[in-house]
C-alpha cells in the first residue's frame, strides 16, 4: 500500500501527521500553508494542477507548487484586473482575456450587460475544468453564454487578430514556464494590434516589493507601444509581499466616467478604490520614472 506522501508532488509534504504546501519564491522565500485536504491533483500537458483546501485561505489553485488564487482573497485580484479597465472603457462590447484559467476575471467581466462577447484564451484546459468543478468560490462555475472558452496559446492567438477587441485583460501567472512569453515586448505589440483604435489593455505586473525589475520592464515595454500607461496596485494577501501591481496601456487618455457603474455585488472594488488605486507609494513612483 502506498503512503500518502508517495502520491504527492514534492512541494506538498506530510509533517508531524499534517499536510503542508511549501511555495518556493525565487529560491529566497518559502511560504508554507497547512492543508486540510487534496481536492484535485493531476499533471496536465503543461504543468501540475492542484486544488487544495487550506486552513486559512480556503480552497486554492496551485500550479507547479505556486498558489495562483484562493477562496479568501481571489476576488480582490479578479475584481481589480477586471473592473478597473472596464470602468475606464465603459462602452466595451468585446473583451479578450488571456490566461485566467480560474475563470474569476471572466466571471467579473460577465457582470456588465453591455459586453456582448468575452473570449477567454487559456492554454491549459485542465485548469479551467478543475476550477469550475472544485473552486467555485472563484470561478462561480461560469456558464455565461457570452463567454467563449478557447484552449490555445495566448501568444499565438493575439498574433492572428487585428483591431478586434475593446479591452484585453492579460491574467497570466508568474513569468516562468508557459506564462513567460506573456511578459515580452513582442507579445504586447501584438496585443496593441489586436485592440480597436480606442482600446486598452491591462496585465498583472507582479510585486513592487520583490519583482520591481519585472514591473519596470513591463511598464517600459507597454509605454513604448501605448501613448498612455499607468500602474495601479491592490493588496492581495496570498501573493508574496501582499502589495500587487497591474499595468494599463491605452490608446486614449485614462479617466473614469463621472458616474461609475460598478456592479452591485463586488466585494473589494468601489468608487473609493477607483479614486485611490492609481496613487502609488513614492518608491514606486521614483522607480517608474527611471528609464
Amino acid at each position: 500500500m502506498k503512503r500518502v506522501q508517495d502520491t504527492l508532488p514534492p512541494y506538498v509534504k506530510v509533517e508531524n501527521g499534517e499536510l503542508w504546501l511549501t511555495e518556493d519564491d525565487r529560491e529566497n522565500l518559502k511560504i508554507s500553508y497547512r492543508i486540510k485536504d487534496v481536492i484535485f491533483s493531476e499533471p496536465s500537458e503543461f504543468q501540475h494542477v492542484m486544488i487544495l483546501d487550506s486552513y486559512d485561505f480556503g480552497r486554492m489553485l496551485v500550479l507547479d507548487g505556486v498558489v495562483q488564487t484562493t477562496s479568501i482573497d481571489g476576488h480582490i485580484y479578479n475584481e481589480m484586473i477586471s473592473h478597473i479597465p472596464l470602468q475606464l472603457h465603459p462602452a466595451a462590447k468585446k473583451v479578450l482575456i488571456i490566461g485566467g484559467g480560474d475563470c474569476g476575471a471572466a466571471r467579473e467581466a460577465a457582470k456588465y450587460p453591455h459586453i456582448e462577447e468575452i473570449h477567454m484564451v487559456e492554454i491549459d484546459e485542465k485548469v479551467v475544468q478543475a476550477c469550475k468543478a472544485h473552486l467555485q468560490e472563484v470561478s462561480g462555475n461560469l456558464s455565461d453564454p457570452r463567454v467563449k472558452f478557447i484552449y490555445d496559446d495566448g501568444v499565438a492567438f493575439v498574433r492572428e487578430h487585428k483591431n478586434e477587441y475593446d479591452v484585453i485583460i492579460i491574467d497570466s501567472s508568474d513569468p516562468v514556464g508557459p506564462a513567460e512569453a506573456l511578459f515580452s515586448r513582442d507579445f504586447y505589440a501584438n496585443v496593441r494590434r489586436a485592440l480597436k483604435d480606442d482600446g486598452l489593455m491591462v496585465c498583472q505586473s507582479q510585486s513592487p516589493i520583490f519583482h520591481l525589475d519585472i514591473l519596470r520592464r513591463t511598464y517600459n515595454n507597454i509605454g513604448e507601444l501605448f501613448p498612455h500607461v499607468k500602474v495601479y496596485t491592490a493588496t492581495v494577501p496570498t501573493y508574496p509581499g501582499g502589495l500587487w501591481s497591474f499595468t494599463i496601456g491605452s490608446t486614449k487618455p485614462l479617466s473614469f466616467p463621472e458616474q461609475a457603474a460598478i456592479p452591485a455585488d463586488t466585494k473589494y472594488v468601489n468608487e473609493g478604490i477607483l479614486k485611490q488605486c492609481f496613487e502609488l507609494p513614492q518608491f514606486l513612483k521614483t522607480a517608474l520614472e527611471k528609464r
